[in-house]
């Protein structure tokens, strides 16, 4: 992104702590749905982009659910 300082680091990190569980267990399911491997040592270089991208995109997908039926009023259906 032209004129952004943040380090890659920066823009990762989780911003409410008590979500970050619920983050990762979201993120194995959907490594295991699209079988993905999670690299054990958290380095995800050798990750192809599609693999990365699927897993973010699915990720992103759940979340956007999860808001919808939040602001909707019907949590939990």
């Amino acid at each position: 992104m032209a004129g952004n300082n943040n380090s890659s680091s920066s823009r990762n990190r989780v911003l409410v702590k008590e979500a970050k569980g619920a983050l990762e267990n979201m993120k194995m399911e959907a490594a295991q749905s699209l079988g993905v491997t999670i690299p054990q040592d958290g380095y995800y270089g050798n990750v192809t982009s599609r693999d990365a991208g699927s897993l973010g995109g699915y990720i992103t997908k759940n979340l956007v659910r999860i808001a919808e039926q939040q602001l909707s009023g019907n949590a939990g259906r």
